[in-house]
């Protein structure tokens, strides 16, 4: 007998949560698709457009409940490049024809299956690109502040232009522009204190296009966006590539689909990492090329997932993918219904909410402990903060890229992951993780794992895909992990381990790692992963035989709901044997 098909107001009801949440996601969205534009150099209404079908689309074909796709912070100063670099082109044919170029080679990468690709670039090196981005952002608004006009590209073209071009600055729009500034700060400081969600962006945004109007400040010199390039009132317009310009920007368009592709996948897991869902990276890369071609015949520029509109749609309540969608067909209301008003936002309130972005990618606690880490992350993430501040962007990426791909080729090893379980000695023994249990036994609330090899940030990935998969698994709460044997640990493996810990944690499960020399605890506390993994769950190595081991043990058996001694594990002798039978090995 089949079940009743829910009814049509059923149906509506369950679609609230996502429509609370794609409503928050709008007032976020719209501020940040018209300042991002403006970090590309493009007409304003492109990053709305870029928010609109691209975002419903995207949502329609990922994998990822929550990831909300659009423009973004870093990859639209990429595409700024691209619009300086061919200047004598129109902008938005630039836009489009890179938004085509990023779709292709995202599209490639997905039928070659090439998703483990995006594990090779280390954490230090898009960390290094996204600081010299704040800075770069950042000073790419002083001519918007001042409202002055001088040459943009390299830093010491723009400073010493804008600084000759000081004399002429608009002292309203100075004044406009630092008051946004101010009041975005203190509004965000707030919400802080006071434990609330605002959209301090639109607020701000809105408060400064009332004041303009109200006070006739447009009459004073104040530009506004219909003064630059006004929004088409409408849905977003057809628009065809240019196959030439296309081609001709092939080596930004690669770059621009790599970053693409790495920050949506750190979205999409920071966010799972969250809710506990498992993502199939294959289609994420799907979402984001499909997204990326709608974009180009849509009047949009290159897209990927944006962290904070992801992070925001998933805190509000998001339930399914249909937040996504919904946020999309909200920008077409909002662009249909209120282009006129959003064509009266002051550029120097925009310039003022962005430096407040530029400040918001310059992330000081995470370079220190990159820093202190070790020095393969530290050469990384300088090599590719100079290269961002010093090359063309695109350039920047690639180097910093290769950087990753060096250190990788100078530590890469086979990293093995087998799990203990108990045979009928009643003997820990290793088996590989997929293995039939046969007369072997496992607690069912505890999983032990046991790792050998290099442990960085070429096979971090495949630890994390390892653990999030046991993590899942019905009744598993404690997973204790034996890193003594894992070698050359670095930022991202570390990341890797206390993200886990901390999303195991918000499941009320718990994640133990055994075995922690002295170099490794000395790695977890120049990194702060000791506070975040937390300092009961870490097992330092001690000179008797598997005391860490079996110290982790007790401490799992005060954890779990439930125990039963039929699984063996609290007699279990410490000794382990491979699972090909070759003999007992102590350590």
């Amino acid at each position: 007998m089949t079940e009743p098909k829910p009814s049509l107001g059923q149906r509506a009801r369950a679609l609230l949560p996502d429509l609370s949440a794609a409503t928050a996601t709008l007032f976020l969205g719209v501020p940040q698709g018209l300042a991002y534009a403006t970090i590309a150099g493009l007409p304003p209404a492109m990053g709305l457009f870029a928010s609109t079908l691209p975002t419903i689309v995207g949502s329609l074909f990922r994998s990822s409940k929550h990831v909300v796709v659009g423009p973004t912070n870093a990859l639209s100063l990429l595409v700024g490049g691209a619009v300086i670099a061919l200047s004598d082109h129109d902008p938005m044919q630039v836009g489009i024809a890179l938004a085509l170029g990023v779709a292709v080679f995202q599209l490639v990468a997905t039928a070659l299956r090439l998703s483990a690709v995006v594990d090779y670039i280390s954490s230090p090196t898009v960390l290094g690109y996204i600081t010299g981005a704040g800075l770069l952002i950042g000073l790419g608004q002083l001519h918007n502040l001042t409202a002055t006009t001088g040459p943009k590209g390299k830093l010491w073209v723009a400073i010493p232009g804008w600084i000759e071009a000081l004399p002429s600055t608009h002292l309203p729009s100075l004044i406009f522009a630092g008051s946004t500034l101010v009041a975005a700060v203190v509004l965000r400081m707030l919400a802080r204190k006071f434990d609330r969600k605002l959209p301090v962006a639109l607020l701000v945004m809105l408060a400064g296009t009332a004041i303009s109007w109200g006070f006739g400040l447009e009459r004073r010199g104040l530009v506004v966006i219909a003064d630059l390039a006004p929004i088409p009132a409408g849905f977003p317009p057809l628009t065809l590539p240019s196959l030439e310009l296309t081609v001709q920007l092939a080596p930004a368009a690669l770059a621009c689909a790599m970053l693409s592709l790495v920050e949506s996948n750190a979205v999409a897991r920071s966010v799972a990492a969250r809710s506990g869902q498992r993502l199939d990276t294959n289609r994420e890369f799907l979402g984001q090329g499909l997204a990326n071609l709608t974009a180009a015949f849509f009047a949009g520029y290159p897209v990927s997932g944006s962290l904070t509109r992801s992070a925001l749609n998933e805190q509000s309540g998001a339930k399914s993918r249909a937040s996504g969608v919904l946020t999309g067909l909200l920008m077409i209301v909002v662009l249909m219904a209120a282009a006129p008003v959003l064509d009266r936002t002051p550029i120097a309130s925009l310039a003022g909410l962005l430096l407040v972005v530029a400040w918001d990618l310059v992330d000081i606690p995470q370079i220190r402990r990159t820093m202190k880490a070790s020095r393969g992350d530290a050469i990384a993430f300088v090599v590719t903060l100079l290269a961002t501040w010093t090359l063309d962007l695109d350039k920047a990426i690639y180097l910093g890229v290769v950087s990753s791909v060096v250190l990788f080729l100078r530590k890469a090893r086979l990293l093995t992951i087998r799990e203990l379980v108990v045979n009928e000695d009643g003997v820990l023994q290793e088996i590989p993780l997929d293995a039939p249990l046969g007369k072997l036994r496992r607690c069912s609330a505890i999983r032990l794992i046991h790792i050998e090899g290099a442990l960085f940030f070429g096979s971090a990935g495949e630890l994390r895909r390892a653990i999030e998969e046991l993590a899942t698994t019905p009744g598993v709460q404690v997973i204790i992990i034996r890193i003594k044997r894992a070698s050359g640990l670095d930022m991202t493996a570390v990341e890797t381990l206390a993200t886990l810990a901390e999303a195991m944690r918000e499941r009320k499960q718990r994640l133990l790692l055994v075995g922690m020399t002295v170099p490794t605890m000395e790695l977890f506390a120049r990194s702060g992963a000791v506070a975040r993994i937390g300092e009961d769950a870490l097992f330092p190595t001690q000179k008797r035989w598997f005391a860490a081991l079996e110290a982790a043990k007790q401490k799992a058996f005060t954890l779990v709901d439930h125990h039963s001694e039929d699984c063996g594990l609290d007699h279990a002798r410490p000794f382990v044997i491979t699972g090909d039978g070759d003999g007992v090995t102590q350590d």
